[in-house]
């Protein structure tokens, strides 16, 4: 196990910039089937409470891919994720293999993750508490 430690450790933050940066963009795409029907027709009829979950989705995940306010937005998303986890699967059964809420469940932990991490490397956040930075310095 120490040879895996030494070979990934190096690679731990571009891992987790992969990681927020690609769970945000699949994130998208469930918010753009509900508001615009794109890339696949939404299934069911929306109602303001789906409308809201598709904008947070969309919108939510735009700005955890480009890693600005990740923190909150992440936040935000997470409870959407669990309360449509317990809305719209939950109810149907205990399990999630069962009642469909696999990638709520997994999309609300992972979202719960990058609230409690921080936008990290490649993200808008971090270029502009580097730039804040260096106008400190220079004062």
């Amino acid at each position: 196990m120490k040879f895996l430690d030494r070979l990934l450790e190096p690679w731990e933050e571009q891992a987790y910039a992969l990681l927020r940066i690609v769970s945000g963009f699949l994130f998208i795409w469930h918010g753009s089937q509900k508001l615009f029907n794109f890339p696949l027709e939404f299934p069911y009829p929306l109602n303001p409470l789906m409308q809201a979950a598709g904008l947070i989705e969309a919108v939510g995940g735009a700005l955890i891919m480009i890693g600005l306010f990740s923190r909150p937005i992440a936040f935000l998303c997470s409870g959407t994720m669990a309360f449509a986890y317990w809305m719209a699967h939950g109810t149907r059964d205990l399990f999630p293999i069962l009642n469909g809420g696999e990638i709520s469940a997994l999309y609300c932990f992972l979202f719960l993750f990058i609230a409690t991490k921080g936008s990290g490397i490649w993200s808008l956040d971090s270029l502009m508490n580097r730039n804040d930075g260096e106008q400190e310095d220079l004062t």
